[in-house]
Parts: C-alpha cells; sequence; structure tokens
C-alpha cells in the first residue's frame, strides 16, 4: 500500500515530465556524505591526550602538600618532576616506533593503563624514592607513549589536508587536560588532599580507554579508507627492524644533518621554558608573593585555555607560514615576557599579571605545529620518529629546568634567577630556528626530504 501511495505521488511529474524526467528527479535524491572516518580519529586521541595530560598538571599543585606532610625538600620533589620529563621525553621515539609495529591503539591503551597505576599507587608512598618510582618512571613512560610524537603519528596517517591544524588542535589537548584537571586537583588537594587528587587522576585515565578502543584505528587501510585530503589510498607500511633499532637507525641517519641540532636544541629550551619550569615551579613561586595556591593554579589553568587558542592558530598559521620564522618569532616573544615575569608576581592577580597570562598562554606549546612540518618536510615518512627525538630533546631540557630551579631556590631562596636564565635561553632559541637553512640547502638528506612547500 505504501509503494502504490509513493507511485500515485510521482504520477504527475510522470504525465507532465515524461518517465526519463520522472527518474531523474526519484533518482536525485543523495546520501549525505558520512563524516570522515580521520576525525574519529583524532577525536579518540585528543580525549587520550587530554586524560594523558591529567597527572603531568599535578606536580605543580602537590609539590607544597608533600612538603608538608613529608618534609621532603623541593630538591627532592623537583627530582620526581625531572625524571617524569625526562622519561616523557625519552620514551616517545620509541613509542612512535612501536606504534608502527604494534600500532597507536595498543599502545595508547597500555600508556593510559600505566598512568593510572603510576598515579593511584602514590597514596601508598612512604619514601621518596616511591615517589621518584610512580611519579617519576611510570607516569613518566606512560605520558611519554602518548606525547607529541603520537600527535605526529596520527597526522601523517590519516590527514594529507589540514594537516598543520590538526597538528595545533591536538597539541592543544594537553594544555586543554591542564584547563580541566588543574583547578579541580589544587582545590581536591587542598580541601581533601593530595591523595584524593591523584585518585581523581588514575580513575581519569582509565575512563578515557574505551573511547580509544572504539574510536582509534592505527591505519586508514584497516578500515579501508585514505587519508584525509588523500587523492588515493595508501598501502599499510610494514616495518622491517625492530623498536629500538627503527628508532635509533632514524636517529643516526637525522643526527647528521644540521636541521636536527638546530631543531632538537631550540626544542629543549622550549622544554626548559614550559613544562620544566613554568609548569612546575610557577605555582610554588606565586605562593612565595603571597598569592594562594588554588589562585596560581587558577593562573596556571588560565595558561591552558589560551594554549588551545595559541596552538590551534598556530597550526593554521603553519599551512600558510614559513615555519622558521613562525619559531623564530615564538621564542623571542616567550624570552622578552619570562624576563618581565619575576616583576610581576604579587598576592593579587593585578593586570600585568593578566597580560603575561594571556601572552604566555598563547605562545606555550605554539612551537609544535611548525617543529612537526619541519620534521616532517625534512625528514619524510621518519618524520614521527625524528619529531620523537626532537620532543625527546624538549623533555631533556624541561628535566634539567625542573630540577635546576629547585636547586636555584634552595640556595638562593628565590626563583628570580632561573626566570631570567630561561628568558635568555629563548632568545637563543629564536636565533637557533631562524639559522635553519631553507629547504634544499646543501647538506640535507634528499632520499629523508618530503615534496617541497610550493
Amino acid at each position: 500500500m505504501a509503494e502504490f501511495l509513493h507511485i500515485l505521488a510521482l504520477r504527475p511529474l510522470v504525465l507532465r515530465c515524461g518517465t526519463t524526467q520522472a527518474v531523474a528527479v526519484t533518482t536525485d535524491v543523495r546520501p549525505r556524505p558520512r563524516l570522515h572516518r580521520a576525525w574519529l580519529v583524532a577525536f579518540a586521541a585528543f580525549v587520550a591526550l587530554v586524560g594523558a595530560a591529567g597527572f603531568r598538571a599535578t606536580p605543580s599543585v602537590l609539590i607544597d602538600p608533600l612538603h608538608a606532610e613529608f618534609g621532603w625538600s623541593t630538591a627532592t620533589i623537583s627530582a620526581a618532576v625531572s625524571i617524569n620529563l625526562l622519561l616523557y621525553g625519552l620514551t616517545a621515539p620509541f613509542a612512535a616506533a612501536l606504534m608502527e609495529k604494534l600500532g597507536m591503539r595498543r599502545v595508547v591503551t597500555a600508556a593510559l593503563v600505566l598512568v593510572a597505576a603510576g598515579s593511584g599507587l602514590t597514596i601508598f608512598m612512604t619514601a621518596s624514592w616511591q615517589l621518584l618510582l610512580c611519579w617519576g618512571v611510570l607516569v613518566g613512560t606512560g605520558t611519554g607513549s602518548m606525547a607529541l610524537a603520537f600527535v605526529a603519528t596520527v597526522t601523517a596517517r590519516w590527514f594529507v589536508r589540514h594537516r598543520g591544524l590538526v597538528s595545533g588542535i591536538l597539541t592543544a589537548a594537553g594544555a586543554a587536560g591542564q584547563l580541566v584537571f588543574l583547578p579541580i586537583l589544587a582545590a581536591l588537594a587542598t580541601h581533601h588532599g593530595w591523595r584524593t587528587a591523584s585518585l581523581v587522576v588514575a580513575i581519569a585515565a582509565l575512563a578515557v580507554v574505551p573511547i580509544v578502543l572504539v574510536f582509534l584505528r592505527d591505519h586508514p587501510a584497516d578500515v579501508g579508507t585514505s587519508a584525509y585530503g588523500a587523492q588515493e589510498a595508501q598501502p599499510k607500511p610494514v616495518p622491517t627492524q625492530g623498536t629500538a633499532r627503527r628508532a635509533l637507525t632514524v636517529l643516526g641517519s637525522s643526527a647528521r644533518t644540521p636541521t636536527f641540532w638546530l631543531l632538537a636544541g631550540g626544542f629543549a629550551i622550549c622544554g626548559a621554558s614550559t613544562n620544566g619550569l613554568v609548569g612546575t615551579h610557577f605555582v610554588p613561586a606565586a605562593h612565595e608573593h603571597g598569592m594562594p595556591p588554588t589562585t596560581a593554579a587558577s593562573l596556571l589553568a588560565l595558561v591552558g585555555l589560551f594554549d588551545v587558542a595559541g596552538t590551534i592558530a598556530s597550526g593554521w598559521f603553519t599551512d600558510r607560514v614559513d615555519p622558521r620564522r613562525l619559531l623564530g618569532g615564538y621564542y623571542f616573544l616567550r624570552g622578552l615576557s619570562l624576563m618581565l615575569l619575576p616583576h610581576l608576581f604579587a598576592p593579587t592577580t593585578e593586570p600585568p599579571m593578566w597580560a603575561f597570562i594571556i601572552f604566555y598562554g598563547l605562545d606555550w606549546v605554539a612551537t609544535v605545529p611548525p617543529t612537526v612540518a619541519l620534521c616532517r618536510e625534512r625528514f619524510g615518512l621518519t618524520g614521527p620518529i625524528v619529531f620523537g627525538w626532537v620532543f625527546a630533546s624538549h623533555q631533556v631540557g624541561a628535566s634539567i629546568a625542573a630540577v635546576g630551579a629547585g636547586v636555584i631556590h634552595d640556595q638562593m631562596h628565590s626563583y628570580d634567577l632561573a626566570w631570567y636564565l630561561a628568558g635568555g635561553l629563548c632568545l637563543l632559541a629564536a636565533g637557533m630556528s631562524l639559522a635553519i637553512r631553507s629547504e634544499g640547502a646543501v647538506g640535507e638528506p634528499r632520499n629523508m626530504a618530503l615534496t617541497r612547500r610550493p
């Protein structure tokens, strides 16, 4: 009956236009285009990175509570942060190679479980070495497996169009995690104790696991599609080496080029001036000037808020502007702002401090999209692993700054020298970025380069 009524509804069209035209009318209904699978993969990656960012946001709000309960010095607690940051970076290139062999989904799932275990076990701590093991080794290894090399792997496999923009969005996931977790963790640590804050991080990391298992896929070929914006489907690559050997071979090849060392050196300073110094010591430094820890943590969370906008904008610019110039500008402006920071601390949030928070937030990890782009352009298919090594240098710098600033504070009872040193190093990083040769320069390996930018 329903079919008969449908035919009657079409009959006037047949009488006026003929059978051919009626067929044209009835076949003109096209299915709406489906969302490309790459965006679901990007969503799962974003959520995983947000979850991993939770524990990385924790150290700055737990330094004072741990010192108050156990009597550990700032340098001792900073050493655990230093190990965390160091392993967070050194794990990245091996994790990128492991993703080639086992797939992103398995690696990221295991990493989230490791983060949950490390953060949850901290509630049983009674000695400082346990802090180094849980906070440093377990969580550092887990978060390192979902570091920015994971971002480079996702964008390289799943995106051709809008690669820079997606790199910026995924990089901003870390800032989003900081934005979500930091005020909550600060409030929990203040009103309910630091153990409650650690358990919240563990639960949040485990809650992300089902999303990764459902939405994250290793290659477009696994689901019968192609990368977003690709003209044709690409075959699934088959790794020919073991994980460690693959990572070390890529390091040996890339380390023969000046570009690698300039990128790695600049990124080491980037890590020292962000995660290592500001991310770890901003809250206790502000508290020393009379600012409540919850207020200082909220300011650091605002850095994450503006970082989301700044990093996404940086990804958009990276698709259009020479990445070397972007890096030079980012580092130069960051250096100037850090040199001004010691003069801005006060018991309350004055307008100059607000200006610093907004500006520094926009610049926090805006360096990542242009650095990923340069690794991809100069080193081709090995770009994600090369970026893993460049990112390892980022975390080496962060590790040195985390413990170094703690030592400076213990010796001088002030963080001022640490801020000035970091600012000067950022100016050096600006020069290193601009010193990277233009594409096709002598000394760059041809067999590792991609097609040049138009």
